[in-house]
Formats: structure tokens, C-alpha cells, sequence
């Protein structure tokens, strides 16, 4: 679906609303290389001396990161810092703060008005739960179960925000006015954590082949871990390629 603004109905009632089925993630601003791995590791040998290992050719390294990874040893992995920027629907945020291992600063409904965009998810996305808890997966709806999950959340959301609209009109607190709103809504928050807790986070929240520990996150968050293993693995290649080789199990 991508991005799409959907007017009032065809009796010409309720507000513009737009529909995106997406979610951004973007690197704003990092401290971390696989360089800071190796010289974080070798201070418990050579003390102060590691620092010269900071700007030394990380390649040289990939011995020592795939040792600590393998051994779990995983607080050199702690040394460095990503900030990401994250454009999510609120019930993305509820699994993720689940996550206690990264600052996050959101934007406040209490001190905006919040924007009428809302979360779809698009046609690519299974939505049909088939076996037990526990031992279920999903599969992809037919076009008419995918029609009624568009018009059922474009109408839910569209009379949720006009609601929102009349109490911020009639002078309600926006801190009132917003429990109206569902949790397909977006919000947006800085996200800063260090590559051991990207890792844990990653191992819980993605499905990839050769897992040690298979999980079955919900699509919607796994969109987000994608986003970030994209770029941490552009920052640091060999402590990626470590997580990889070791059955992406966080050190």
C-alpha cells in the first residue's frame, strides 16, 4: 500500500486521513565499529595500551570477535552507541519498550496534536492464523478478507480521529482527547542502545533461517529489526558476520 490519503467517505462525511503500510528506520547518529570491539576486549590484557587499538584495521581483528562471540563473552560488544529515528504504529511501540535495553524519547500526545495517520497492513502481509498456540504460523487472506481489513480499519480510524478532532474542538486536554485514538496510530521516537542489546533484540525479534533459537515475532516489529540490522551491519561487518556464524545468539 505504501502511502495513501484516504478522503471523507462517499456521503462526503469525515475527515482526510492517510493510510501507510510501511515503518522508517534511520541511522541518526553512531559511535560504533568493530574497532571498538577489540580495543574494549584487550584492555583486561594490556590495560591503557588498547587504546591504540582503536584506530587499527579492524580486519585484523575478526579472530578476536568471533572468540568473544563464541564464548559469550559480551561486554566488549558494549562499548559503542547507535541512535536510530523510528516511525512505528503505537502497538509496534508496546512490544518494543518491552525491550529493556535501549533509551527511547516518543513524541507526546500529551503536547501535540497527533497527525491522522494510521497503519494498514498491506496485501504482502499473511493475515490468516492457522494451528494451536505455540505452533501456529500464518498464511496469506483472500482479496475479500483483505477488502474488510482496509474498509473495517479505514472506517474505525477515520471516526476515531474525527472523535479526537471534536473533543481537542471543544477545548479537552489533548491528554484526554487521545485515549479516543486506536493503537494502529503512528508515533515516532529516538532509539539509542549498543550493539550487545541490538543483538539480544534481533535474536527475539526477527525469523531468519539458522537461528539457534528460532523465534515468530509479530510482522510489525520484525519490519523494525530489519531496519536496524541493516544498518548496524553496514557499521560493524565483522561483529555482524560473528552474530551470524553463531546462530545469531546475543553474547
Amino acid at each position: 500500500m505504501g502511502e495513501n490519503t484516504v478522503g471523507p467517505n462517499a456521503g462526503g462525511h469525515g475527515l482526510d486521513i492517510t493510510l501507510r503500510s510501511d515503518i522508517t528506520v534511520e541511522l541518526v547518529r553512531s559511535s560504533a565499529s568493530d574497532a571498538d570491539v577489540v580495543f574494549a576486549a584487550r584492555v583486561s590484557t594490556v590495560g591503557e595500551q588498547s587504546l591504540d587499538d582503536l584506530d587499527a584495521d579492524p580486519a585484523g581483528s575478526r579472530g578476536l570477535i568471533n572468540y568473544l562471540m563464541r564464548e559469550r563473552h559480551g561486554s566488549p560488544f558494549e562499548h559503542n552507541s547507535m541512535t536510530f529515528f523510528v516511525q512505528a504504529p503505537i502497538f509496534v511501540w508496546r512490544e518494543h519498550m518491552r525491550h529493556r535495553m535501549a533509551s527511547y524519547n516518543e513524541e507526546s500526545g500529551r503536547y501535540r496534536e497527533l497527525r491522522p495517520v494510521f497503519y494498514v497492513p498491506g496485501r504482502d502481509r499473511n493475515v490468516v492464523q492457522v494451528g494451536k498456540t505455540g505452533a501456529y504460523e500464518f498464511l496469506p487472506g483472500d482479496p475479500g478478507q483483505y477488502e474488510l481489513i482496509e474498509s473495517a480499519m479505514v472506517e474505525s480510524c477515520r471516526q476515531s480521529y474525527g472523535a479526537y478532532q471534536s473533543m481537542l474542538g471543544a477545548g479537552i486536554a489533548r491528554e484526554v482527547a487521545r485515549m479516543v485514538l486506536p493503537v494502529s496510530i503512528y508515533s515516532s521516537a529516538y532509539v539509542t542502545m549498543n550493539a550487545r542489546a541490538l543483538m539480544n533484540f534481533l535474536s527475539l525479534r526477527r525469523k531468519v533461517e539458522g537461528s539457534q533459537y528460532p523465534s515468530y515475532p509479530q510482522r510489525e516489529i520484525e519490519m523494525v529489526a530489519e531496519g536496524y540490522e541493516a544498518l548496524w551491519a553496514g557499521l560493524m561487518p565483522l561483529t555482524h558476520a560473528a552474530f551470524e556464524a553463531g546462530g545469531r545468539v546475543a553474547p
